[in-house]
């Protein structure tokens, strides 16, 4: 029997989501608690592999088991087992065709960022900070820019194991509320660091540090080395994943302070 489930959490205290030696990660704590209530070892596979400190509010996962438990039991059992930081929002019995990572068809990230010149006690850990000026008028031109699909070579981290670099940002946008700026990007998949690669050179350009044409110039050269560096994992989450329908995975359009 294939379950499907939709995990938010805290990415802060963990050193990302895939299972790792001798470090904390969000796979170990699900897998451990998966376990117990399933009376057998299980093992996940999550839609995408967050990077340390980066927080999801709808991963989805599925995992195979012998096991046959009421939906709410899955989702309460295992919740009383977690850390208070990882939470299972939902759970449902899966078609043996679904698998969480390769037949999603759109992925949804979402990065908050607190515009100030000092840091925030309360949104530290939970958003990235950037201190510099920012002229909003240009940033519909610079996210323009994305849209379609890119050889993100030049945004992408030396260690990723993607096959590809090519990808298609479906859409990529931006809201304002009180000192933050919350981005959207909706894309067919990310590479390792891709977000948070784009994140600095969106606001290299935004603070006038560079010129809109950098972006072009990135996508020609295909050199990580000759783009900006990589912004903080603090703000970015992994927010809504989307699959074909006849999966009936909830599509729960989370949102960053909605």
């Amino acid at each position: 029997m294939r379950i499907a489930a939709i995990v938010e959490y805290l990415g802060t205290d963990y050193c990302g989501f895939q299972i790792q030696p001798n470090v904390k990660t969000i796979q170990q704590y699900l897998e451990a608690a998966l376990s117990e209530v399933a009376n057998h070892n299980v093992k996940i596979e999550a839609a995408g592999r967050t990077d340390a400190g980066v927080h999801a509010l709808g991963q989805v996962f599925h995992f195979d088991t012998t096991s046959v438990r009421a939906n709410h039991s899955w989702i309460k059992g295992v919740n009383s087992l977690l850390p208070k930081d990882i939470v299972i929002k939902w759970a449902s019995q899966a078609s043996d065709d679904f698998h969480a990572r390769f037949c999603a068809v759109r992925r949804e990230y979402q990065y908050l960022l607190y515009c100030s010149q000092s840091r925030s006690a309360i949104w530290d850990k939970h958003c990235g900070l950037y201190p510099y000026h920012i002229k909003l008028d240009l940033l519909d031109s610079i996210l323009s820019k994305f849209i379609g699909t890119h050889d993100f070579s030049s945004f992408r981290s030396s260690e990723c194991q993607s096959k590809k670099p090519i990808k298609e940002i479906y859409e990529i946008g931006y809201s304002k509320k009180d000192n933050f700026l919350i981005f959207k990007f909706v894309a067919d998949g990310f590479l390792h660091h891709q977000i948070r690669n784009m994140m600095s050179v969106i606001l290299d350009i935004a603070n006038e540090k560079r010129e809109i044409n950098y972006i072009d110039y990135l996508f020609d050269v295909k050199d990580r080395s000759k783009a900006s560096n990589t912004f903080s994992p603090n703000g970015l989450y992994l927010t809504n994943i989307v699959y074909d329908e006849r999966f009936n995975i909830p599509t729960l359009n989370n949102k960053i302070l909605a």
